[in-house]
């Protein structure tokens, strides 16, 4: 009983000296880790220091010109070929207090020319509104370089709204579907 009893004894203190040792990482403060977390987050506060919830504050506006890329086509195969495609320009009035007015939507094909105005008359979308455009399939009138030009305007400095297009084309079995964002230019 007695040997039983010690040779209990024996692997307890065994099992307490042979506990896994915390790596060296995980024994680092965190800020000072050096996973692909960790050295992104070391990267961003030496350029712009600590980062918390309250210092992303949303971009706020009164108005913007956006360029927004489309593709009415995307090249595939060996030999070049034209994959054609719908495209949904999607716009979204993401502040939840305050309208905007959309004002200007054009369409620009591959060479930088206007091929068409998508806006007869300014367009206001109230909290949370969300307007769209779309081109079909068959308008290959744009080409792979196709833009929106998109303007907007607020009565107040509102959320900056969300503007994207979706290109989508499915042939036979192939599919395919990506999405583009709008950005801020000067006119």
């Amino acid at each position: 009983m007695v040997k039983r009893a010690g040779l209990i004894v024996v692997l307890i203190l065994a099992m307490l000296g042979c506990r896994a040792e915390e790596p060296l990482a995980e024994r680092r403060p965190s800020a000072q880790r050096r996973g692909p977390d960790g050295i992104a987050q070391q990267i961003a506060e030496q350029r712009e220091g600590p980062r918390t919830v309250e210092d992303r504050a949303p971009a706020l506006a009164m108005g913007q010109i956006l360029y927004v890329p489309v593709y009415s086509h995307v090249y595939w195969g060996s030999e070049p070929k034209p994959f054609n495609l719908a495209c949904t320009l999607s716009l979204r009035n993401v502040d939840m207090q305050a309208e905007i007015t959309i004002t200007r939507v054009d369409y620009y094909d591959t060479q930088g020319q206007l091929v068409g105005h998508y806006l007869e008359s300014p367009k206001v979308l109230a909290p949370l509104e969300t307007t769209e455009f779309y081109l079909e399939e068959r308008d290959v009138s744009g080409g792979s370089g196709a833009n929106f030009i998109v303007a907007w305007e607020a009565a107040e400095p509102v959320n900056v709204p969300v503007v994207e297009a979706v290109m989508i084309g499915i042939d036979s079995a192939q599919g395919i579907s990506f999405l583009t964002h709008g950005h801020e230019i000067v006119d």
